[in-house]
């Protein structure tokens, strides 16, 4: 390691003290990798590229310091229930129509059963007449 990163490592560790201790200097204090990075002076994409130990000791510290779930982690488990809500819907949904499908089927097969069949085309009504005469 070049003296550069581990000053970097160093600035980023002091960072997560002074967040952790609502000492926020250079940031809005909230609990979040972007806070860090700008507390500690780096850019965002140093923690999650170079130092990804760093941002994952951040986030266990923030967990058991503070007691307290990462903001990140909260927006995943609400996307999860939703999740599963919308899943537990759809479940009900397709067994619903199953049911739909399973009650046409059998009421278009008792149509069918006992639809009289026409053994001679029956002549049309009274009250029909053909615009074409039959040519027989």
């Amino acid at each position: 390691m070049n003296q550069q990163h581990q000053n970097e490592r160093t600035r980023i560790r002091q960072a997560m003290d002074r967040l952790l201790n609502d000492e926020a200097t250079s940031s809005n204090g909230s609990l979040t990798i972007v806070a860090l990075a700008a507390e500690a002076g780096v850019h965002r994409m140093a923690l999650l590229k170079r130092h990804v130990d760093l941002k994952h000791e951040f986030y266990e510290r923030v967990r058991t310091e503070t007691q307290q779930v990462p903001e990140h982690e909260q927006k995943l488990r609400e996307t999860i229930t939703t999740l599963k809500k919308t899943i537990a819907n759809q479940n009900t949904e397709l067994q619903e129509l199953r049911q739909l499908v399973t009650s046409l089927t059998l009421a278009s097969a008792v149509l069918t059963h006992t639809r009289p069949t026409p053994s001679a085309p029956t002549p049309p009504p009274d009250n029909v007449f053909t615009l074409r005469p039959d040519r027989a």
